[in-house]
């Protein structure tokens, strides 16, 4: 049985591992005093789309800190070939969720609004089996060029054509206005698509980008791109995570004495 009331309708899951090639114990990393992945997790609590928030982890050191601080684990195995994977498995703890938003749990400046946004968004399409966010910048940013920073192309309503590591689009000619968008990572999904995605096997454009969202396109699913203006840093490395806490604490000395921290 579930341990989640059958008023779930909207589940937002945060997969944590500890195995990192660069950053090896991320999600319990301290920052500003508290572990990296309470930092999502008090974020998300913000949300008012959520009807239910966890931690999908296989490493009892994660699960027990979530638990240390009141949030919910869901142990999955450690196998799972991609964070995906290790969603799906999660999403199984609630049956009755009809769609799964999946946050980042290194990103602690998550902008509550954007979750809220994407499930909106898939609710109020039923066409959709997907959803997921970018940031426009300019042409000229050398972002453009960095093959760590996913591009994302458009229909003109919005749908994603086409995810790459390489420049995109290439500007031949300038056109006025266009933006190249950087795709962020966070997705949300049907219940339906997410089990019909993981039961695929990788396909070719994903295997030569190293893009799980490229088997979602390649198998002909409808995703839809929000742009937005939440350009939230994620954390990979020890450096990244000092910058976030000169942030944070940067927040912390504008509060007063008696204001919550967030």
């Amino acid at each position: 049985m579930s341990q989640f009331s059958p008023a779930i309708h909207i589940v937002g899951i945060l997969p944590a591992r500890w195995a990192s090639t660069r950053f090896p114990g991320k999600p319990l990393h301290l920052i500003a005093g508290k572990p990296l992945i309470q930092h999502v997790w008090e974020r998300c609590l913000a949300c008012a789309k959520l009807d239910a928030l966890l931690v999908a982890t296989d490493d009892a050191r994660i699960r027990d800190a979530v638990l240390a601080f009141g949030g919910q684990v869901v142990m999955t195995s450690a196998t799972h070939p991609t964070g995906t994977d290790r969603l799906a498995e999660a999403a199984r703890a609630v049956p009755q969720a009809t769609h799964i938003v999946n946050i980042q749990g290194d990103e602690p400046l998550i902008d509550p609004a954007l979750i809220d946004e994407l499930a909106a968004t898939m609710v109020g399409n039923p066409a959709l089996d997907m959803a997921t966010a970018a940031n426009p910048i300019d042409p000229s940013d050398p972002a453009v060029l960095d093959p760590n920073v996913v591009k994302v192309v458009t229909s003109l309503s919005g749908r994603a054509l086409y995810f790459s590591r390489s420049p995109l689009p290439y500007f031949r000619h300038p056109v006025e206005g266009l933006a190249v968008l950087r795709h962020k990572g966070i997705y949300a999904y049907t219940r339906r698509f997410l089990e019909q995605f993981v039961s695929w096997p990788p396909s070719p454009l994903e295997r030569a980008e190293s893009l799980e969202q490229l088997r979602a396109l390649e198998n002909g699913a409808t995703i839809q791109v929000i742009t937005t203006a939440d350009t939230s840093p994620g954390v990979d490395t020890p450096e990244q995570a000092r910058h976030i806490e000169s942030l944070l604490l940067s927040r912390f000395a504008h509060l007063s004495p008696h204001s919550p921290h967030p």
